[in-house]
């Protein structure tokens, strides 16, 4: 941060640390140990850039994940307007992670990691309910989504597992930022 950036109470954004996706696979062992399993997939979030430049970004993002032919990737828009890269490789934690980091490595070289949103790794419960670990960019940690019908949240389970893995991902302490991503790929 500059000199006049300080004075005039502007800040810069922090970096995405990107790497820290590759703790996922040992949260993921964590969770099987308690009868949780990987649902097969994963996605990124983030905000649509005007012009093409980020279109162009994602789209080799895309074909970079799509060479491998047990990863399938697909783009979509959900209903407030977020842009997701969804990939879906079956019983392959440590695939999805590389995918999802070659995704989020594609837009921060693009210029684009301030549009960054979240990476989500969805897995199932005991109960066969869909459950993600979301990674927050913006704040470097990770925190639990179980969605329920009717647009609702299973808060103790988030909370059983915010124990489970706070020892293998660094988990976000602040519950505020603990935001639904409804609709979100994998979560419906």
């Amino acid at each position: 941060m500059g000199l006049f950036d300080s004075l005039f109470g502007r800040s810069t954004p922090p970096q995405a640390d990107i790497g820290v996706l590759f703790q996922v696979p040992q949260a993921a062992i964590s969770l099987e140990t308690q009868g949780f399993g990987f649902a097969g997939l994963g996605a990124v979030c983030y905000r649509d850039a005007e012009g093409y430049a980020d279109d162009a970004a994602v789209d080799e993002a895309r074909e970079l994940v799509g060479l491998d032919p047990a990863a399938t990737v697909e783009r979509t828009v959900d209903r407030f307007g977020f842009h997701w890269v969804t990939v879906r490789r079956s019983a392959d934690v440590g695939g999805i992670v590389t995918d999802l980091h070659a995704v989020n490595t594609t837009l921060v070289e693009a210029g684009f990691g301030a549009s960054l949103l979240c990476s989500t790794v969805v897995f199932t419960t005991p109960a066969l309910e869909r459950l993600a670990l979301v990674y927050l960019f913006k704040q470097g940690t990770f925190y639990p989504f179980a969605p329920l019908a009717g647009q609702r949240r299973d808060n103790a389970l988030e909370l059983q597992v915010r124990g489970l893995v706070e020892s293998d991902v660094p988990v976000e302490p602040d519950l505020g930022r603990w935001m639904a991503l409804w609709g979100s790929p994998g979560l419906d």
